[in-house]
């Protein structure tokens, strides 16, 4: 519109230009306003497309529609409707699972048929490990069965478990978390868990008493 009008009215906006030299002033003009109208159109398009959206709302994302918790034990409902729930998480190291085996044993196929989460029986790989632990010991699992041991104390794994488990009951009000010390250890006993009531299965005095005792205390309400 600017760039019509000025050349339309050239005429009457000049000095008494001749004719020849109105119409270069003509073009000087119109090349000069179209670079300038050129250079604000680039500007306008460049601000257009920085504020375009990465992804066209209508464009399906490659993100899986599940939530990351649904279906991750081998239990689990796919669409996250039916969570499988267990009586209690087993917070062990790779190099205690003989006697975690044991445990399975004694509490899944016994009479007490208390349900056990062993991650590497019940959890399905895939999903980021602390996001599973998180879950896992805060909404499916009643309890917290912590294997202590040498092995236990190198591993950062069970560090988050143990750790996030005892600030979801600060003083163990809950009773949430069991420490269970299966065999002699060359290492000092975790000062966090010191506080707690430790299952010994190393006393030869009690040990009839072990699995009774263990049982009964993740089975209270």
């Amino acid at each position: 519109m600017r760039v019509q009008f000025l050349l339309n009215n050239w005429d009457l906006l000049g000095t008494g230009e001749k004719s020849g030299e109105a119409e270069m002033g003509r073009k000087q003009l119109r090349q000069r306003l179209s670079e300038e109208d050129c250079q604000k159109y680039i500007l306008k398009q460049q601000q257009e497309e920085a504020e375009k959206p990465l992804q066209v709302a209508s464009v399906d994302s490659s993100v899986p529609r599940t939530t990351e918790l649904a279906g991750i034990t081998t239990l689990d409902d796919p669409l996250g409707q039916m969570p499988e729930r267990f009586d209690a998480f087993i917070c062990y190291c790779p190099s205690d699972i003989q006697f975690v085996q044991e445990m399975i044993r004694q509490l899944e196929q016994t009479n007490y048929r208390l349900k056990l989460c062993v991650s590497d029986r019940d959890v399905l790989p895939g999903t980021c490990v602390w996001s599973i632990a998180s879950e896992l010991i805060e909404k499916r699992c009643r309890r917290m069965v912590v294997v202590v041991s040498d092995d236990y104390l190198q591993s950062k794994e069970c560090d988050f478990q143990t750790k996030f488990a005892l600030s979801l009951s600060p003083g163990a009000h809950q009773k949430r978390l069991i420490p269970i010390k299966y065999k002699a250890m060359n290492k000092e006993f975790p000062s966090i868990l010191r506080f707690i009531t430790v299952c010994d299965y190393t006393n030869p005095c009690t040990k009839s008493w072990f699995w009774t005792r263990l049982a009964k205390a993740l089975s209270l309400p």
